[in-house]
């Protein structure tokens, strides 16, 4: 995904499990070989080595999964990165709410922020049933007036 920097395009790579949580989020000004190698080696430090790796059709991703052995592992089928591309959806609306971003560590440091925030809030509705989405969703003093 890009953002727009002072006019600028740079890059957002985002790591997202199968849940649609995100684990990592990392900015760059290119979207090369390079820049996949490091958002890669991060995330795989952090995160470990996951059974397997969705990824878009962008060459640099191959290139980088060779240098670190994992080429058994890339997937690239239509529709298997729908998780991750619309993991950007809240993303862009508060990035559209801010009025774009001006500096690199300002927009590192809400893009890491606001995946944390997103995922602890994140209810996922289509896991669970009604009552206890709306109970989860409601502050607890107030579940002594929904339960009564």
């Amino acid at each position: 995904m890009y953002v727009k920097l002072n006019g600028e395009m740079v890059y957002l790579w985002r790591a997202v499990d199968h849940e649609g949580e995100i684990l990592e989020s990392y900015i760059t000004k290119s979207r090369d070989k390079e820049a996949a190698l490091r958002f890669m080696k991060k995330a795989l430090k952090r995160h470990g080595s996951p059974e397997a790796i969705t990824t878009d059709g962008l060459g640099s991703y191959r290139a980088a999964m060779k240098v670190l052995g994992n080429t058994k592992k890339q997937e690239i089928r239509r529709w298997a990165n729908n998780r991750c591309e619309n993991s950007h959806l809240p993303f862009r609306r508060r990035e559209r709410a801010m009025l774009r971003f001006r500096r690199m560590k300002t927009l590192q440091k809400f893009a890491s922020v606001h995946a944390n925030i997103h995922n602890h809030f994140n209810l996922e509705r289509h896991l669970v049933d009604r009552q206890t989405t709306r109970n989860a969703a409601q502050p607890p003093w107030l579940w002594q007036s929904v339960a009564s």
